[in-house]
């Protein structure tokens, strides 16, 4: 029983490990950049997948007697106007989209019209649920997300700021932004909705993506006061080795976690378990290969260091 009490804990990186992960800098901020420019294209062409939150409209779940026939329903609202039709998890949940409409009225006329269609041409068919969200609260809504995620980097800038010196915050804020732009070019790609679910991802990414660098942050300021002599290359390096088995275990466990959800979890939140996936890999990532080459070429002869000498004891007096 003492036996398996004193083994040592599973480490995923051996001690002692001595990576040069700086070598590799200027391909990591290239690849960065590159990605995070396909990025922003992307937002602009083909754009985001705005939900019903951002874009306004009507949401309708229908639940149909067996396996939706799409061609059967799309000419049974072929007359009703402009909608959208698409499967919603299982293969009996349909999910029809209708455009903002006039009013509330207009919003309760648009969906009798579509429930009546779908009743003749689909006997049995049930709706499930309707949300309706109009223009001006969905321009509301964007605003406020959009300016939430503003907010976040700015306290986090405000935060490592007052925490470290200003190379360490300019450094992670940088890396969040490039973080944010691959995100947004992840979500153009795969065209799951951008609704407030997916403000609220890539928030919690962002807090996660921030704790993970303060931690290696934290190592390179501590070993900034051990070796006074060390160059700032190396010291990085040293720094990220030495919190590599936390920052892996760490991001594991959440992947690992999030991982079901986005394979089980349905089509509510199977969205925000794949961008939580896609942020723990970039984040992690980022801590390494973004936001650590920025603080060398910040850094690199600018950071503090405490050379002064320590203090000798006072002589005891006779």
């Amino acid at each position: 029983m003492l036996r398996l009490l004193m083994r040592p804990a599973f480490r995923l990186v051996p001690d002692g490990t001595r990576i040069r992960f700086m070598r590799g800098r200027v391909i990591g901020l290239a690849t960065s950049a590159v990605l995070s420019t396909l990025s922003i294209a992307l937002f602009f062409y083909p754009g985001l997948n705005l939900g019903i939150d951002f874009s306004g409209g009507v949401v309708m779940e229908v639940r149909t007697p067996g396996p939706a026939d799409f061609g059967v329903l799309r000419g049974a609202l072929s007359g009703v106007g402009e909608q959208g039709v698409q499967r919603f998890g299982a293969p009996d949940h349909v999910l029809i989209r209708l455009p903002a409409q006039k009013g509330a009225a207009a919003t309760e006329q648009a969906v009798k019209r579509v429930q009546t269609a779908l009743e003749k041409a689909v006997p049995g068919v049930k709706v499930l649920r309707t949300d309706a969200v109009g223009a001006s609260v969905s321009a509301e809504l964007f605003r406020n997300g959009l300016l939430a995620l503003g907010i976040s980097l700015l306290m986090i800038l405000v935060y490592i700021w007052f925490r470290f010196e200003w190379q360490f915050a300019v450094g992670a804020v940088v890396t969040l932004i490039l973080d944010i732009t691959k995100t947004i070019g992840f979500l153009a790609i795969t065209r799951f909705d951008f609704d407030l679910v997916m403000v609220a991802a890539i928030l919690t990414v962002l807090g996660y993506s921030t704790n993970d660098k303060v931690v290696v942050y934290d190592r390179v300021r501590e070993n900034l006061r051990k070796y006074r002599t060390m160059p700032l290359r190396e010291l990085i390096d040293l720094s990220i080795n030495e919190t590599l088995n936390r920052t892996l275990g760490t991001s594991m466990t959440v992947f690992l976690a999030s991982l079901p959800l986005a394979l089980f979890g349905g089509t509510s939140i199977s969205g925000f378990a794949w961008v939580m996936l896609f942020g723990i890999v970039v984040g992690t990532s980022s801590s390494i290969f973004i936001a650590a080459p920025i603080l060398l070429y910040l850094g690199e002869h600018r950071l503090r260091r405490d050379t002064a000498p320590p203090k000798q004891p006072a002589p005891a007096r006779r």
